[in-house]
Formats: structure tokens, sequence, C-alpha cells
């Protein structure tokens, strides 16, 4: 910690480590560099599992210089949206209470997990005058009404609606994590003025290339002599692999080409009921994997995939793609032609791209990776690695997004947008 007096930093967030959620990774990192820059950085996030409401974490600890706070009540697993609603409004009530008497506060970020979170920002910030940031992960309700979860005129929805407004009038600064979300959130409010427009970064302390040879991950699983199409991370109903799965039953006679999905969220059914239903030779599925080996399972993979649901453009950002590519893999785009991967994927020969539904391209896609050697391979995904390089490190877009946090967008140093 540096010796200036900077003031508390309050970070609202239902997820935070060692929750493996890549929110909350991405949050620590935030957290800690204000930490370095001479901040008092203070975390409320949830007691209990995002995923895994069965496990607890310390009531209190301090990683980082950063100063853990962990709510009771504030999460009862995602099992059911009335599950989900029901812990974050308990965690945003619980947050606004607390935050109204936390001593010589001056910045909050808050962010959209849980989506009413901002309710405690706008609370806090009316009666402490504190400057706010707010980091959209991603949107809601726009994604419950893209899924057919919710009604547009539901009164949820429209409540969700005027919160988002309200924080986007309110907030100093607003972070968007790509082009196509900054479209969406100015069409609620113009806040073009005071927006940056960053991806998150890959977990670069985490996250280094391993090759096959020296990877326990290939050889505790069986992977030694296979090409593997890896899925990694979140899977939302959202953004469905049934495409490639349909694709995947018809390589079979490919006896060495593998598929792994490993991760979690509610999307991740659709294989798991796959698997035990039909049980396919080529087909696995996997929990997600400790942070400290989680270069292992992502260089275990000889190509990544990465959906990116039609209806969700801009309402969810496909984080996973940074670490794919940071471990030197190629990506495969299960998306529509316009959004933030096929704009990665634009004029550089790192990966390939199937539409939804396209069950036929996906299969020839699938053979020709098959048929891609390895020396190509591994030529496509140091391309991936050199874009990360260039373009999304972490010493840079954390540095970039906690310039913003701390002086907002007109004081701060905005070296480069990003497409």
């Amino acid at each position: 910690m540096t010796d200036k007096d900077t003031g508390t930093l309050l970070i609202t967030s239902q997820v935070y480590p060692p929750d493996p959620t890549s929110v909350g990774q991405h949050i620590h990192d935030v957290a800690k560099e204000m930490v370095q820059r001479g901040y008092r950085v203070i975390v409320y996030t949830s007691r209990r599992g995002y995923e895994d409401a069965s496990v607890v974490f310390p009531r209190r600890e301090i990683v980082d210089g950063v100063e853990i706070r962990r709510i009771r009540l504030s999460s009862f697993g995602k099992a059911t949206i009335i599950r989900r609603v029901m812990g974050g409004l308990s965690f945003t009530l619980q947050c606004a209470i607390r935050g109204l008497f936390v001593p010589r506060l001056s910045h909050m970020l808050v962010s959209t997990s849980p989506p009413m979170c901002p309710l405690a920002a706008i609370v806090i910030a009316a009666f402490r005058s504190v400057a706010v940031t707010y980091w959209v992960m991603d949107l809601n309700p726009d994604q419950m009404v893209a899924m057919g979860k919710l009604s547009p005129t539901s009164p949820f929805v429209k409540i969700l609606d005027w919160l988002n407004r309200m924080i986007l009038k309110r907030a100093r600064a607003v972070v968007a994590l790509d082009r196509f979300m900054a479209d969406l959130l100015n069409k609620k409010v113009d806040t073009s003025h005071k927006m940056l427009v960053a991806p998150p970064w890959p977990h670069e302390d985490h996250v280094e290339p391993v090759a096959h040879t020296e990877n326990p991950f290939r050889k505790e699983h069986g992977l030694s002599d296979k090409k593997v199409i890896m899925y990694s991370g979140n899977l939302s109903p959202a953004s469905p692999v049934t495409t490639i799965l349909e694709a995947a039953r018809r390589v079979e006679d490919l006896e060495d080409l593998v598929f792994m999905f490993i991760g979690g969220g509610l999307g991740k059914a659709e294989v798991d009921q796959l698997i035990t239903n039909q049980n396919p030779p080529n087909i696995r599925s996997l929990p997600y994997q400790p942070l400290e080996t989680l270069r292992f399972s992502l260089s275990a993979a000889d190509v990544h995939l990465v959906s990116v649901g039609e209806d969700i453009v801009g309402i969810c950002h496909p984080c996973k793609v940074y670490g794919s590519m940071a471990v030197s893999r190629p990506i495969l785009l299960l998306g529509p032609n316009q959004c933030h991967v096929s704009d990665i994927l634009a004029n550089r020969d790192i990966g390939w791209s199937v539409n939804y539904g396209e069950v036929d391209k996906a299969e020839s896609v699938l053979r020709e990776i098959h048929a891609t050697s390895s020396d190509q391979l591994h030529t496509m995904g140091s391309a991936a690695r050199r874009t990360v390089d260039e373009q999304f490190t972490k010493e840079h877009l954390c540095g970039q997004f906690c310039n913003v946090l701390e002086h907002g967008i007109s004081s701060a140093t905005i070296e480069r947008t990003f497409d």
C-alpha cells in the first residue's frame, strides 16, 4: 500500500473469490490494484457459493489487502429464478444499509451481480455523495426477456429497466464490455460522454500455455493421443451448444476427436443429459476446475469453443474467449456474424465460425479441424496469443479501468477503445 490517503472504495458484488465465477476474479483484480494505489478497499459479497449455495466461505478475511465482508442470506443458488431474485434482493438491501455507515467512503464500484445491486449504490450515493462507477457485465432484464423467461410487460422487467436508467444517470462513469453492449446501454440512457468501452482481461496470473506433453490434465483424463475441442466456463441457456452437440454425434467415426465441456451454468444440463441418455463416446463433461490449475485444463484443448447466442449479442459478453486465446489456442465460434467474437476473428487466421442451426457446416468444420495439422493449429494459436498481448493484457485493461474508477472519464487516461 502507498502512503497517500485516498479514502475508502466500497465494492458490492454477489460473487468474489474463492468463488470461481469469472466476474468475481476480475473484481478482485481491480480491488487489489486499488489497494496498491492507496485506497482502503472493502468488498461486500455473498457468504455462499454462486453455483452451489451449500459452499460457505469465511465471514471476514483480508486477501491482498482487500477487506472482504461476506453477507449471510444473500445467495440461495441458481436452481430457479425466484431463488436468484430473493438472494439478490436480500444481498442488495443488506449492502445498502451497511454502506451508509462505511467511514470515509469516497468511491463505489457496483456491477450487475446481482442485477438489482445498483439500487444499493443509488441509495448510498444519495446520502453519502460518493463517486459511483457502474461496471456492466451483462444486461438484465434484457437477458431474461431474450430467453423468454420474462415478458417485456411484466412489472419486474419494468422495475429493473427503471433501475438501469437510474444508475446510468447517477453513475460518474459507465464501463461496457463491447460496442454492442454500449449501443444497447445508450438506447436506455445516452452515456456516451462518460462511457468506457473495454473488455475484461484474461486471468494472466493463472493462464499460460502448457505444452501437451507436459500437461498433467491431459494425462489424467486420457487425452494423450486425442485432439480436443473444449468449452470451458459458464454455459448459459441463452448460448446453447446444440448445433455443436448434433455435429459431434455425426463425427463419432473420428475416434481421436474429443469434445470436453468443463464448467457449470444452467445450459450445462443439455450436455449432461445427452451423456446420461446416450453415452456418446466422444463427449465428456467435467465441473469447474480450480483456478490454480486453470492453465492445465485450458491448455489441454487443441481448439476452444465459444458460443454467443443470437439474441444476446450485447446483452452477455463472451469473457471466456480471452482465456482461450491466452493459452495460444484457436477459436471455434458458434454464433452470429455480427458479435464481439466475430470482430476478434475478422482478418485474423485464428479460428472458425459456425452459425446456430448450421449442423452440416458444423460437421464440415469439425472434420476440417480434425484434419488440420498440429503445426498449423500451433501457428493459429500463436496468432491468437499475439492478439491478447497486443490488445487484451491485464496490465493495460485493468490499469485503464482503475484510472476511470479513480478519476472518472474526463480526467482518466484513455489510450484507445476496443472493437
